[in-house]
């Protein structure tokens, strides 16, 4: 692990000495940075990889990206400024990471679980410049952190594969069906999936966007 960048990391390096292309792991709610780096030996030999763990701990163990809090009054809500905090600091990471490490600045894939997965939307549409391809795994559009003239935005050089269980009980479905027509709304490439689980990844899901990413880097 290392701590000499602004969130704590694992790392696989690549199999190429230099120019490689970077994958960062984002995972999800109440997880670590060890919990996608489980498959990260499955992934291209290229690819070099990085799951960082998110900033705010939560007990007894795990850490989130932003706290999702639960009263009578609102109901289940997210902490909007947190969530907004980290997407900055993933920003800010991605430059890191590409001045520190052996990487393409112009070959950065994003690959998110959960809450994981919303931070990565996040980060690709208010930060398009940094990020070209974004693996979104059970996850959905968080609209309140996008930017307000999102029509403005040079979203052409990315790449969306986004996926998701139909029994999904911690995510609806039916959230996750909504990203399809917003992306074709901005005229952003993507591919959308759905497999028969609940909250999590399928190995036919694993395969896949395997192959997608396989395809671009």
């Amino acid at each position: 692990m290392s701590t000499s960048l602004s969130l704590h990391h694992l790392t696989r390096p690549s199999n190429l000495s230099e120019n490689a292309p970077l994958l960062i792991m984002m995972h999800g709610y109440g997880s670590d940075e060890n919990d996608l780096f489980s498959f990260a030996t499955e992934l291209p030999e290229e690819l070099f990889i990085i799951s960082v763990k998110a900033p705010y701990p939560m007990a007894p163990y795990g850490n989130a990206w932003y706290t999702i809090n639960f009263d009578a009054e609102r109901g289940k809500w997210n902490d909007k400024e947190q969530a907004e905090s980290s997407r900055d600091l993933i920003a800010q990471f991605i430059d890191e990471a590409v001045a520190h490490y052996p990487v393409n600045k112009d070959n950065v894939t994003l690959l998110g679980f959960s809450q994981g997965t919303i931070l990565s939307y996040a980060v690709a549409l208010n930060y398009p410049e940094k990020v070209k391809n974004i693996v979104a795994l059970s996850g959905y559009v968080y609209h309140d952190i996008l930017p307000e003239e999102l029509e403005t935005q040079d979203y052409s050089n990315l790449d969306f594969y986004c996926s998701h269980g139909s029994v999904d009980q911690v995510i609806p479905v039916d959230w996750a069906r909504q990203t399809p027509n917003f992306l074709k709304s901005l005229n952003i490439k993507h591919h959308y999936s759905e497999f028969p689980v609940g909250h999590g990844v399928a190995p036919q899901n694993f395969y896949e966007f395997k192959n997608w990413l396989s395809e671009r880097i």
